[in-house]
């Protein structure tokens, strides 16, 4: 991520010594994400200064994919408009081909019942999937990156569920979270994330879970461990990408972009 970062904010330099009239700078994964507030003292808010780094280089735009908490658009002043891409368009579209029985769509935590919400509206409305379901887990951690307990809000017997989240990191929370579900009845558990990160253990515990399909999008580059996992799908990101880019460069609105 230190990388690829230092590499891009050099690149924004170069342009606007060279006289560009325009910069704008596409994230699909915004390093950093999760670093959006103070959790105790004495840290920073990394998110926050990843933006003013940004900005202070000459950014004029910048195009990102499901950013971990919205409100990061706000560490941006008004001079540099952020626009937040939704990557669950493309999951939809995905799921919709699929031959589901009684789907649900399921938040794995209470904070991304919205985005689970809205891919649910997105499935009725454009698959007409009208008995569609909804239901949510109610986490307690007992660590960062461990989860000590799940109870479930809703009904999933006999039903294909969908895990919806915006990334999958070490991936313990979306494993227990399928395990809770077939504990209480699932026919299936899909999962369906933005990002997978998949860092430490996580490729190895999809590859061992009970989920039956894992899908995600190309937003991070993937690894040889990834391919040789059978339960992982990877679908690319690029056809929303190459829309948005036209639409901004060509003076036209992309608000139909953020439409389910």
């Amino acid at each position: 991520v230190n990388d690829n970062l230092m590499e891009l904010l050099l690149l924004v330099s170069t342009l606007n010594r060279a006289s560009a009239k325009n910069v704008t700078v596409v994230i699909p994964y915004y390093g950093y994400a999760r670093q959006d507030r103070k959790m105790q003292s004495r840290v920073p808010i990394s998110a926050a200064d990843v933006a003013r780094l940004l900005e202070a280089v000459g950014v004029d735009r910048v195009i990102a994919v499901d950013l971990h908490c919205g409100q990061i658009q706000g560490f941006f002043g008004p001079r540099v408009p952020v626009d937040n891409l939704d990557g669950g368009i493309i999951g939809v579209d995905y799921f919709g081909g699929k031959d589901l029985h009684n789907p649900v769509v399921v938040s794995p935590d209470a904070g991304g019942v919205y985005r689970a919400k809205k891919f649910k509206e997105g499935l009725a409305h454009k698959y007409e999937m009208k008995d569609i379901g909804l239901a949510m887990i109610i986490k307690q951690r007992a660590r960062a990156g461990s989860v000590d307990q799940m109870d479930l809000v809703g009904d999933v017997v006999d039903c294909d569920c969908i895990l919806v989240d915006d990334m999958i990191d070490t991936a313990g929370t979306i494993c227990k979270a399928a395990e809770v579900l077939i504990e209480k009845g699932a026919r299936r558990v899909f999962a369906f994330a933005s990002h997978g990160v998949l860092s430490g253990p996580g490729n190895e515990r999809l590859a061992n879970s009970k989920m039956a399909e894992v899908v995600i999008l190309n937003t991070i580059p993937t690894s040889p461990q990834r391919e040789a996992n059978e339960k992982l799908t990877e679908l690319s990101i690029a056809p929303l990408l190459a829309q948005a880019i036209f639409n901004c460069h060509a003076k036209k609105s992309i608000s139909a972009l953020f439409r389910m």
